[in-house]
């Protein structure tokens, strides 16, 4: 057995001061307060000190990192970008597409089961499912997704894509205003998959009636999305006052300004915010030019581009956490929750993104300021 102590623990909706996470078998067998807490003999003991223990957070929304792109099969760059978001506290992600021509959507999404289906956490962040991120996006709203690549809504097209990925499909991006799109919605909701509504220049009306089709968060909130107006409202201001509905977001300070992610923060609250990268193979890289599924994109200065359209990011979830913090004025229990408990109920995720008895031990060691000081995945501590 080994068993991890620091100052606090963030469950994270609940704080433990001096803890006590005791782990066996790559599983958490008891948690609570160090006082009064019998430790079994030969139990190991890595105290912490003045740090946090906290879940290991959960990406929904990443594209890549440390060189490698999701949708390109390569065994070595997978393990290399699965220890790149160990490093930075993710034990859990949710690998996502971009547009693609049909056949290279299929042929990734078939890998990218196998890589579900054979992951074991060895130190590696463990792909929990698929963020199927167009092709069902809006040409007026398609950031970089190239044109001939996007695809009008249809069930015989989305069947296609789930008998690729093997059920493994989680989280679904659509744009609702496309025609058939909430037929192609309604299937999706009875699999299982959460609705994301996104790349969408959507109005009022259909933004609701896709809800009502079971669609229930919003991907990369304020980008690809019409913009707020006060007579034509669109699918913003349903996301922003819907309680129902939780909302990602790229809180790197370049996406949306600072002040937009408080806003978000004071509207969804700690319950219904998600935080995610959407980050790049160029995240943790140098400047230069990186793939974004099949596109190239130019990197300079932490943004990414494709003729002057963002395209991605190169930001990690450690750093979002921090930036949440700093720009939504918030305390480091509140960031976290966004980051693990919000995310892994969105995604309808098998590990819970909560510290308690019987769950896999993944967690992370942070400082109160939120900087990274090791991750654990099933009970293996990951070198940082």
């Amino acid at each position: 057995m080994i068993a991890f102590t620091s100052k606090f623990l963030y469950t994270p909706v609940e704080q433990i001061q001096r803890p006590v996470v005791l782990i066996e078998h790559g599983s958490i067998v008891n948690l609570g307060p160090r006082d009064g807490f019998e430790l079994p003999q030969a139990t190991q003991l890595l105290d912490f000190g003045g740090c946090v223990i906290a879940p290991g957070m959960l990406d929904i929304h990443v594209h890549g990192g440390a060189g490698h792109d999701v949708m390109r099969a390569d065994e070595s760059g997978c393990e290399k970008f699965e220890r790149f978001l160990a490093r930075h506290g993710v034990t859990s992600y949710f690998p996502t597409t971009v547009a693609a021509p049909l056949d290279a959507t299929l042929s990734a999404l078939e890998h990218l089961a196998d890589a579900i289906e054979s992951a074991d956490g060895n130190g590696r962040a463990c792909p929990l499912g698929i963020h199927l991120e167009g092709p069902f996006l809006s040409h007026a709203r398609r950031g970089v997704h190239l044109p001939e690549d996007l695809l009008v809504p249809d069930v015989a097209t989305f069947e296609r894509f789930w008998q690729a990925a093997r059920g493994q499909i989680r989280i679904m991006t659509i744009a609702p205003e496309l025609e058939n799109a909430i037929e192609v919605i309604s299937q999706a909701v009875k699999r299982g998959v959460c609705v994301s509504l996104g790349h969408s220049d959507a109005d009022l009306g259909r933004s609701r009636d896709a809800i009502a089709a079971g669609a229930r968060h919003a991907t990369h909130t304020f980008n690809a999305m019409r913009p707020l107006d006060h007579r034509r409202p669109g699918l913003l201001a349903e996301i922003l006052t819907n309680e129902n509905v939780t909302a990602d977001v790229i809180a790197d300070g370049i996406h949306v300004d600072p002040t937009m992610v408080q806003l978000l923060f004071k509207i969804k609250g700690a319950e219904k915010l998600v935080l995610i990268t959407d980050a790049i193979s160029a995240a943790g890289m140098p400047d230069g030019t990186y793939a974004l599924g099949s596109l190239e994109v130019e990197v300079k200065d932490r943004r990414c581009t494709l003729n002057g359209t963002l395209a991605g990011s190169t930001l990690t979830l450690d750093a979002a956490l921090r930036n949440l913090m700093q720009f939504g004025h918030c305390d480091l229990q509140q960031s976290l929750r966004t980051a693990t408990l919000n995310p892994a109920r969105v995604a309808g995720a098998p590990k819970k993104g909560a510290l308690e008895p019987g769950a896999d031990a993944d967690l992370v060691v942070l400082s109160p300021d939120g900087q990274v000081v090791t991750t654990v995945i099933k009970g293996t501590v990951v070198q940082q």
